[in-house]
């Protein structure tokens, strides 16, 4: 212990950031007789680099579930950025605080008001608590058909007609980039005396520099989940939980995390967090100021472009579109999947999901001259393919049939036979998709990406459903939920 104390010492243990003790503590003498396997040796093709950091739980390094020492300190530090009065950090990503923050502020069989577009996780919070859910339906982008963000009004209005919801989530911004106007949805939810989950995992960058959004943290959200990986240099996986008021019992969230999270925590995980915090502390303004400067001058660039169509620069000045998130729409009508398959077969351009009308690539603060360029001359050339007299005419390679009016990928208000929670333990068939409609699904249905579900289980399957369904599968879209029997479609349907 004396040696170990002296090492402590002679390397400030206490004050350096987590991924130089690490380092420093692979480079020393001390010899591991503990968890994890690999011993911080190279045996397989795992750069021995890695495997140096990762470590669990010795002396020193502080432990995630009792935080006091190290990790403590690095979650004071994310907190102090955030301007949140408590953080904390995950390694299950956003999902885990999802978890952790509805459990923690909804009674078991409690009320939860939601956006329907919610991600996935959030559906299975409320599953493991057997809450009883009421929606909020966006209103739909006229231009690219996803779902807006949502508004205050739609949220008093919903407050106002149920009395005895216990706490409310939306998310901003949303995987499309659109942004809510958290402060006035804050003040209207803390009118009732409830607490507002902010689902902010697309906004870790957030409120760090002048032309970008506020962040929820100080837009009075009570609980405000980031995924650091999203928008941040970060590896995957890696997201924070933040904590701000009085309406949210503290010891309860704590609780949760510990239930949700992994009790083997990956130091090399929390490392990557407390790098993206040191880029924050040390580059935020001046780094920002260089992506918002070259986001938007692509956006002018691309002006140039007759067919194809982008969100309006004026979108973000006035703080309804998120920077860094830039939806690739055309005006013919082509299809997001032939626009997604283009850039990355032709250009080598990896964009992050393909939809019905439009393909999403996503910008961060870690992209330099080279990505905003390779994009923008990729963009105008197919631009200027489109807008061929040959493409009028049906005549080039891109085939007609993909001129469409496609579905749009909004969530839409729909008919509810069985509650959420009830429907996904009843008993369900299998059901030939084709003769499924009227039924109730005891399956989620979704794309993924976004992950964001388009049936809930107890939703009947209505026909307006049943043709978007179809339509994804004609595009090649990752469906989720439906069920290939010797090479047919069925779905799960409820014995209702």
């Amino acid at each position: 212990m004396k040696r170990e104390q002296a090492w402590r010492e002679q390397n400030g243990q206490t004050h350096m950031p987590l991924y130089d003790k690490l380092e420093q503590y692979g480079n020393s003498d001390y010899y591991p007789y503990h968890m994890p396997g690999h011993k911080r040796k190279k045996c397989g093709s795992l750069p021995e680099q890695i495997l140096k950091a990762d470590i669990t739980e010795i002396d020193g390094f502080d432990n995630l579930h009792e935080a006091a020492g190290v990790l403590r300190a690095a979650q004071e530090t994310a907190n102090a950025l955030y301007c949140s009065e408590e953080t904390f950090f995950l390694v299950n990503g956003s999902t885990a605080g999802i978890l952790s923050a509805i459990s923690a502020v909804v009674s078991e069989k409690g009320h939860l008001l939601i956006v329907r577009n919610s991600h996935k996780s959030v559906y299975h919070a409320a599953y493991l608590r057997h809450l009883r859910l009421s929606y909020l339906y966006p209103a739909v982008n006229e231009m690219f058909g996803f779902g807006e963000a949502v508004t205050p009004e739609a949220v008093r209005a919903a407050l106002d007609s149920e009395p005895d919801i216990e706490a409310v989530l939306i998310v901003t911004p949303t995987y499309e980039g659109r942004i809510a106007n958290v402060k006035e949805i804050a003040e209207s939810v803390h009118a009732k005396g409830i607490p507002l989950i902010v689902d902010e995992a697309h906004g870790a960058h957030l409120g760090f520099a002048e032309g970008f959004a506020e962040s929820s943290c100080t837009a009075g959200a009570d609980i405000v989940i980031h995924s650091v990986h999203k928008t941040l240099p970060a590896m995957t996986q890696t997201a924070l939980l933040h904590i701000n008021g009085k309406r949210v019992d503290r010891e309860r969230v704590k609780r949760f995390l510990r239930i949700y999270q992994t009790s083997s925590p990956s130091y090399v995980l929390m490392a990557s967090i407390c790098d993206a915090m040191e880029f924050l502390k040390k580059n935020a303004a001046d780094a920002f100021a260089v992506f918002r400067r070259q986001y938007m001058q692509m956006l002018e660039d691309l002006k140039a472009c007759r067919e194809l169509c982008f969100p309006s620069a004026d979108d973000i000045v006035s703080g309804v579109q998120d920077i860094g998130k830039l939806i690739i729409g055309t005006k013919t009508g082509m299809r997001g999947q032939w626009l997604y398959d283009t850039l990355r077969e032709k250009y080598h351009l990896q964009c992050e999901m393909a939809a019905g009308k439009y393909c999403l690539a996503m910008f961060t603060v870690a992209d330099g001259a080279e990505a905003y360029e390779r994009m923008t001359q990729a963009l105008l050339e197919i631009d200027a393919l489109l807008n061929e007299s040959c493409f009028r005419s049906g005549q080039c390679q891109i085939a007609v049939s993909q001129q469409r009016t496609e579905k749009s990928l909004a969530v839409k208000q729909g008919e509810i036979r069985v509650p959420f929670c009830e429907a996904w333990d009843s008993e369900w068939n299998l059901k030939h998709f084709s003769e499924a409609v009227g039924c109730a699904v005891g399956e989620f249905i979704n794309l993924y990406p976004p992950g964001t579900p388009i049936l809930v289980p107890g939703e009947i399957l209505t026909e307006e459903l049943y043709d978007r369904i179809r339509s994804y599968q004609e595009q090649n879209l990752n469906l989720q939920g439906l069920v290939k029997k010797e090479g047919e479609d069925f779905i799960k349907v409820l014995e209702y």
